[in-house]
Order: C-alpha cells, then structure tokens, then sequence
C-alpha cells in the first residue's frame, strides 16, 4: 500500500470520528461544508484526497484547526500502521 492510501484510509477514519463526535450525519457535514454527500462518504471510506480548499472547509464546518486535524491524521497513521510513512 502507498503512502497516499495510507493517509486517504486514516484521514477518512479521523474525518468520521470528527463528524460523528459533532453529530452530524454525512448529509449534514456536506451541507456545512458545501460538499456532496457522497464526497464526503467517499473521502471517509479513503476513496478520495481532499484537496486543501476541501480541507480547509472541513476544518470550519468540524471547527478544527488544521494543524490539529494533521495531527490527528498523523496519529491515526501511526496508530493503524504501526509507524510514520515516508511520502
């Protein structure tokens, strides 16, 4: 597994963990976030990279700052795959 996938699946795991503790079904962090749906769904399943405007939405709609979701992705990283990956 790439560098890449491995972020994509732990972003996507932090990304549900950080609607679910906010409440918010899929449709609902979309609409927050001006974002499909199914775009959220597919980023949560580590189908899709979110670009940094997408992000950064995310980051408002959760009310997270960015450094603190990068750490948590990070962490997750570490967590699921037992050591930092080398991009």
């Amino acid at each position: 597994m790439n560098s890449q996938n491995i972020y994509n699946i732990a972003f996507g795991i932090v990304l549900r963990d950080l609607r679910k503790q906010k409440g918010y079904s899929q449709e609902a962090l979309g609409f927050e976030a001006n974002l499909a749906r199914n775009y959220i769904s597919l980023m949560e399943l580590g189908q899709r990279s979110p670009t940094l405007d997408t992000l950064t939405a995310l980051c408002s709609a959760l009310d997270i700052p960015f450094p603190a979701l990068a750490m948590l992705i990070q962490a997750k990283t570490t967590e699921t795959h037992g050591t930092r990956s080398k991009t």
